[in-house]
């Protein structure tokens, strides 16, 4: 059993499959608090416990061939793995999206893993896991949120580390919104010609002011 906030059909909004149909699993609790984060409701409600049959039941109608599990935290819960290797082995593309401050490594090809490193504005740097770095295999993909400058630099310091498998992997710059303007992102990204591919939410253009379901 896994205890689920929400299960919805929707844009993905983000990623490299960024405005493709999917089929969203958002699992409850998250072990950060960062400082601009969009989801508290996924850490502040219980949820229902439904077992991975009923999940893969949920989504069925939805006939989305991309399906994501995400959070809060899917990494809290020790059954994510199973939820993702099922949904592989039925035939979806399977993303989970993990907050960087857990293991990765339990997650099991092939499905991609999305791995949200906290740059200092969220608050959260200290709780990084710094060890995923040598577990990220082709179609992973990084994601940094980027607030302000401060934000970015930290950024680019990682993606040019010896230890960063900028070959390997897609690296995805968010600004903040409200916060920092995509404009001001782009044009450090381009200065810098930083291997970094700009990520907008589309679904916060698509859908302003709406939070769930999305």
């Amino acid at each position: 059993m896994l205890p689920i906030v929400e299960i919805f059909h929707s844009l993905q909004g983000e990623s490299t499959r960024a405005g493709r149909p999917c089929a969203f699993i958002r699992l409850v609790g998250c072990n950060l608090d960062c400082s601009w984060c969009d989801t508290r409701y996924a850490d502040n409600e219980p949820g229902r416990e439904l077992s991975i049959d009923m999940i893969l039941a949920a989504i069925k109608p939805y006939g989305a061939a991309l399906a994501e599990i995400t959070g809060g935290e899917p990494l809290l819960h020790q059954h994510t793995p199973a939820l993702a290797a099922r949904l592989a082995s039925e035939g979806y593309e399977t993303l989970v999206e993990t907050n960087g401050s857990l293991d990765i490594s339990l997650l099991p090809y092939p499905v991609a893993r999305i791995v949200d490193f906290k740059a200092p504005s969220s608050g959260q740097t200290h709780m990084n896991h710094m060890g995923n770095l040598a577990h990220l295999r082709r179609g992973d993909e990084v994601k940094i949120v980027v607030a302000d400058r401060n934000d970015y630099e930290w950024a680019k310091r990682l993606i040019l580390d010896a230890a960063f498998p900028r070959v390997v992997v897609e690296t995805l710059l968010s600004p903040v919104i409200d916060r920092l303007p995509p404009a001001d992102l782009a044009a450090w990204i381009i200065d810098d010609r930083l291997s970094a591919r700009l990520n907008l939410q589309l679904h916060k253009f698509i859908w302003p002011g709406q939070d769930r379901g999305v």
